[in-house]
């Protein structure tokens, strides 16, 4: 990431493209401030519900903004409010340069409780379910989604490969994956992203991160704030302070900065907060900021 002192933060001129680009599978371009869609309907899994039409104009905003890349799943939702007819509702028709990659692997119940992994048949049912909600004929990118219960997941990855073999999605990724898991991946067909836990509080992760930079692999990292607000850590606030920032823009202008092939996903309900997200990817951090944040 370039060097300067000048933090270009301003809701004003707040634009995605500012964060630069990434070719995911080395041929969807995206911006790599992107947007995640897990808290359009609510604030969490039980709630409280977030107002739909907020939700909606939320992401009209952030294709303003020049976000095109939305990161989402057929899980998220609450009650009758889905993240995916929100998207649909909000952008279809879908403009030419948007990329949208979910997630298939865990199930919940329209009571919203949640099942155990998804076998092939299940995966089969969710991919063609993301299919129907998004209105689309094909989805740009597909996560299998581990959790700590599963086993390696074999025939599970082949079978979203078989769905890409028909034409239903054009690129894969795993979410929530060890480096075990992603080198079976690799060796059933291409991995185009990775979208694992990564934040100033959780950085575990810091070896694939470089991985993927290596391999030309997206690196996503999800709960950038480490899963609430921005952490509250004192080396946060004090380059905060230093470039008129919000400590959440600076953990996303640090993120972006470990690795070119990092593409954030920030969530939001809220306009002002997309507003903020959005303007830090005009944020570059000098070498002192990283020292500091290291």
């Amino acid at each position: 990431m370039t060097t300067t002192n000048d933090s270009d933060t301003s809701a004003a001129e707040a634009s995605a493209a500012a964060a630069g680009h990434f070719r995911i599978g080395g041929e969807l371009t995206v911006r790599r401030m992107g947007f995640g869609a897990m808290r359009l309907p609510a604030a969490q899994w039980d709630g409280p519900a977030h107002d739909p039409e907020q939700s909606v104009a939320v992401l009209r905003r952030a294709a303003e903004l020049g976000v095109n890349h939305i990161d989402t799943a057929a899980f998220y939702f609450f009650e009758d409010i889905a993240a995916n007819d929100l998207i649909r509702t909000a952008l279809h028709p879908y403009p030419d340069d948007l990329v949208i990659a979910t997630k298939v692997g865990p199930g919940r119940l329209p009571d919203g409780s949640w099942t155990d992994p998804a076998g092939p048949a299940e995966l089969r049912a969710a991919v063609h379910r993301n299919l129907r909600e998004l209105g689309r004929d094909h989805l740009d990118l597909v996560y299998l989604r581990f959790l700590r219960t599963d086993g390696p997941g074999e025939d599970r990855f082949a079978t979203l490969a078989a769905l890409r073999d028909e034409g239903l999605i054009r690129h894969l990724g795993v979410s929530g994956a060890t480096p075990g898991q992603l080198a079976e991946a690799r060796e059933i067909a291409p991995v185009a992203a990775v979208q694992n836990r990564f934040s100033p509080l959780s950085r575990e992760h810091a070896g694939l991160v470089g991985l993927c930079a290596e391999q030309s692999i997206a690196y996503v990292p999800y709960f950038p704030f480490g899963g609430a607000g921005a952490p509250d850590l004192d080396g946060l606030r004090r380059v905060a302070d230093r470039h008129g920032a919000t400590p959440a823009q600076v953990t996303l202008a640090w993120l972006l900065g470990m690795s070119p092939a990092t593409l954030v996903i920030p969530g939001t309900s809220s306009p002002d907060h997309l507003e903020e997200n959005v303007a830090a990817a005009g944020l570059r951090l000098d070498a002192d900021d990283l020292a500091e944040l290291a």
